[in-house]
Parts: C-alpha cells; sequence; structure tokens
C-alpha cells in the first residue's frame, strides 16, 4: 500500500526542521563560546566582571537558548 502524501510531506517537514533546529543549535553554541572566550580574554587583560556583564548576560542567554531549543528538538525527535 502506499504511502499517502500528505504523510510523506509531513515526513520531510519534520525532517528538515529537525535538521534545521540542530543546525540552529550548535551554531548557538558556536557563537556563544566564541563570546565566552572573548570575555575569558578580556578578563585575563584587565577587563572587571562588571565591564562585561552585558556582554556576559547575552552569552548565558544564548546558551539558555541553546538548552532550550536542544531540549525541544530531543522531545520531538522519534526514538
Amino acid at each position: 500500500m502506499a504511502v499517502p502524501k500528505i504523510l510523506t510531506d509531513l515526513d520531510t517537514a519534520v525532517s528538515n526542521a529537525t535538521t534545521v533546529m540542530g543546525g540552529a543549535a550548535i551554531l548557538i553554541r558556536g557563537f556563544a563560546g566564541r563570546q565566552q572566550a572573548a570575555i575569558d580574554k578580556a578578563l585575563e587583560n584587565g577587563a572587571t566582571a562588571e565591564q562585561l556583564a552585558p556582554v556576559q548576560a547575552e552569552v548565558d542567554a544564548l546558551t539558555a537558548g541553546e538548552v532550550d531549543l536542544a531540549a525541544a528538538v530531543a522531545e520531538n525527535t522519534a526514538a
């Protein structure tokens, strides 16, 4: 029996979304990691945590977003 087109289209859409979300998580991790490395280097060179707090807040937000995105992908990925 042939698989209905709507199910094939849905499977394709889910696969594409999962791939996009996974790619986004990798991108976010990499970006947050590079920002954190820059913050760490600035601290080594004499910047204060207070001066870098706005940048650190952005890193923290990116990391939280990555964790949330990864959880959503895991929750919606077939075992």
